[in-house]
């Protein structure tokens, strides 16, 4: 990667536990597509329901030759994401299939379909 990486919190403190798993996973992300210029993780943690436990967002700005990659996971209502790590791990997951998609893109090797003989 040629810029560092930024992990921003927002709404909590920041925890080395937390930089290592996002860091971990950005290594991830930079043996599957090489290419990456530069990486911006923002964890958020937005709402403090009184009776409701707080969802973190997690979003993924991911910089490449041929321009950005954005990933955005909004907890909503999903349960799960009031673990960070759950929320963290979803996002890098999505993340990890753009990429993917991005890099058979580049390839040539998406999939055609055969036009149907009627």
């Amino acid at each position: 990667m040629q810029l560092p990486l930024q992990v921003v919190c927002r709404g909590f403190s920041r925890s080395e536990s937390i930089d290592t798993k996002v860091r971990t996973r950005v290594n991830k992300l930079e043996e599957l597509f090489s290419n990456i210029t530069s990486c911006r993780v923002v964890i958020e943690s937005p709402h403090h329901h009184q009776h409701k436990g707080h969802t973190y967002q997690v979003s993924i700005d991911v910089t490449v030759p041929h321009g950005e990659v954005v990933v955005g996971r909004n907890g909503g209502d999903n349960h799960a994401h009031e673990d960070v790590y759950v929320a963290i791990r979803d996002a890098f997951d999505a993340m990890d299939r753009r990429l993917k998609e991005l890099s058979r893109r580049m390839r040539g090797a998406v999939k055609h379909h055969a036009a149907s003989a009627r």
